[in-house]
């Protein structure tokens, strides 16, 4: 029993620590500023296949590693889909924290939960309750909220929600290994960014002449900046229950928000203010919701 308590912690602590670093990635990302956000996202392409690939080595041999390749080629189609929707919201969201837009793209990632909720209902025919419903309502009075004030969508924030989201879903109809996953996510792409990253440094155009030295360090450590937080987030997510994953998700949009306002300075107003707060209320219905169901299936 004893063990299981120590475990259950442990779970929370490791899902804790990746919401964490999510949260101050973006000042990892300002960090590479003047290198183009275009360049960063080649890069984190390039870095995670070496880094995923380098950390599989370690468990897996050459063989099995490759063995989908050879046998599961409606996996690895999946996973390369998978991988390009994912390099979309990667560049969202880079291109968003180094051009101003932190507040819209940690809004995206309070809106994601419960857009994968919406999808969990259309797709693989969820059941819901009143709750989510609710949190989702409350969701849409937001999006509408800042449809008015600004007169234009909030592209930002539902391009990374959307997308996440949509990864999330895909995600969930294949079983493989977390490191193998980004393997075969980035495999397809990593010529094509190796390529491109070539051709940028030999013409003068990329990272090397635009950045510092410790600059393009960082650039080539972004690989373990993307699988580190995911790493610590599937041992975590293995041990703890699925009501703390949820509410541990809000830790890193609310680290970057605070982030966004306090240390990049973006410019916040009563009305965006206000469409962050139906956001936190819609949250809680949702929290309360899925408190409710975990304590009805850990009495069943």
């Amino acid at each position: 029993m004893n063990n299981n308590i120590s475990e259950y912690k442990k779970g929370v602590l490791e899902v804790l620590m990746c919401m964490i670093i999510w949260g101050v990635l973006p000042i990892y990302w300002k960090s590479l500023i003047p290198i183009s956000s275009w360049v960063i996202i080649i890069y984190r392409v390039l870095m995670v296949f070496v880094t995923a690939l380098l950390l599989a080595l370690r468990k897996y041999s050459w063989s099995e590693i490759w063995k989908p390749l050879r046998e599961d080629r409606k996996t690895v189609r999946t996973l390369f889909i998978a991988g390009l929707i994912i390099t979309v919201n990667w560049s969202t969201y880079i291109w968003a924290v180094n051009n101003g837009y932190i507040l819209q793209s940690s809004l995206g990632y309070y809106i994601e939960p419960l857009m994968v909720c919406l999808l969990g209902i259309i797709i693989f025919h969820e059941k819901s309750s009143k709750y989510k419903y609710t949190a989702m309502i409350f969701a849409l009075v937001a999006v509408i909220i800042l449809l008015v004030h600004f007169h234009q969508l909030p592209t930002v924030a539902l391009g990374i929600a959307i997308t996440f989201s949509v990864y999330a879903a895909i995600k969930r109809s294949v079983t493989i290994d977390p490191i193998l996953s980004m393997i075969y996510e980035t495999l397809f792409l990593m010529p094509f960014a190796l390529g491109i990253a070539l051709y940028l440094e030999f013409t003068g155009k990329g990272a090397i002449a635009a950045g510092q030295p410790y600059q393009y360090i960082l650039l080539l450590l972004c690989g373990v900046a993307t699988a580190g937080p995911l790493i610590l987030f599937a041992a975590g997510a293995q041990k703890t229950s699925m009501f703390i994953l949820g509410l541990v998700e809000y830790v890193s949009p609310t680290m970057q928000m605070l982030l966004g306002i306090f240390l990049y300075h973006e410019s916040v107003d009563s009305i965006q203010m206000l469409a962050f707060c139906i956001i936190w209320i819609g949250l809680v219905f949702f929290t309360y919701g899925e408190l409710k169901s975990s304590k009805s299936e850990a009495t069943s």
